[in-house]
């Protein structure tokens, strides 16, 4: 690579920090400069390139087109720089960031995690519960459990549990009569969680018309366990975060989805796995191991 192509960096962590910040006292504050600094710093890039790369916007600023495209690029390329040093410096006795849905981390991984710290009280676990999908390396995170069919760029994830659809109730709700298809519950009270279109969508496939039934929707899916465990209604969840609710009778399963390939997958950043992560990893397989044998007849 010639350097001699490529502006200075200064000016570049202080052009991609004004453009992500939306503001050069913004910038100046994160990058501990003045306000003056930064404003030149965006003016030699402007004159580089011969054009405007931030604008003027009410009391702030944006990025022009030319401006966001360069200011995308910069963010990856810092992001990769980032994770590069972090990944170079690992500190083996630094906790491990693990990120997971709210809803694996409660239903899952809380009831067992007393266990691993029992096991392995030397390796610290700093758990990362969200909805959205993290960047692994820009966000410095060590493993994360993420919900779907696989297939993140990037990414070579693993299967750790499946996590098709069961419709469930509590035994109260339903009684002892059969329950042949969905339908034979259009007089039920359905519970579902918001922005999850596969339930609704496979619920439909099953003769279900949610048009035609009493439904009630929830912004989180906690919300929604916790009203199907009190007996409030029926509803479609990933087996896997009710899989000690079905074991212990507090939950029935009334019937399930053919294999999906739905799952929760254990997703790593390239580049080598420290110890204490590989041990981490180690046992959740073992945990995740022991419910699948649980669940067999």
């Amino acid at each position: 690579m010639d350097w001699r192509d490529i502006p200075s960096l200064s000016a570049l962590r202080g052009f991609e920090a004004a453009a992500r910040l939306k503001s050069l006292s913004g910038a100046a504050r994160e990058l501990n400069v003045t306000h003056a600094a930064v404003a030149q710093h965006v003016r030699a890039l402007e004159e580089r390139f011969g054009c405007a790369l931030l604008v003027r916007d009410g009391r702030g600023m944006k990025p022009t087109p030319e401006g966001a495209m360069l200011a995308a690029g910069l963010s990856e390329g810092f992001g990769q720089i980032a994770g590069a040093v972090r990944d170079l410096a690992r500190d083996e006795d630094r906790p491990l960031r693990i990120a997971m849905t709210p809803s694996f981390a409660e239903n899952w991984l809380m009831p067992v995690i007393g266990r691993f710290w029992a096991a392995h009280p030397e390796i610290r676990l700093e758990l990362i519960p969200g909805n959205a999908l993290v960047d692994l390396r820009a966000d410095g995170i060590d493993l994360a459990i993420r919900y779907g069919r696989g297939g993140w760029p990037g990414t070579d994830p693993e299967p750790l549990v499946s996590a098709g659809h069961v419709v469930v109730a509590t035994p109260e709700l339903v009684g002892g009569g059969p329950v042949v298809c969905l339908d034979d519950l259009e007089d039920k009270h359905w519970l579902m969680e918001k922005q999850r279109p596969e339930e609704q969508l496979w619920a439909q496939e099953q003769g279900l018309d949610l048009d035609a039934v009493r439904l009630s929707e929830f912004d989180t899916n906690t919300m929604l366990l916790q009203a199907v465990r009190e007996g409030a209604g029926v509803s479609i969840v990933p087996e896997a975060i009710v899989a000690r609710d079905l074991a212990r009778g507090r939950l029935v399963a009334l019937c399930r989805a053919e294999e999906t390939g739905l799952a929760y997958h254990l997703v790593l950043r390239p580049g080598p796995v420290p110890k204490a992560l590989r041990v981490f990893m180690r046992w959740l397989r073992a945990v995740a191991a022991e419910g699948q044998a649980a669940q067999r007849p």
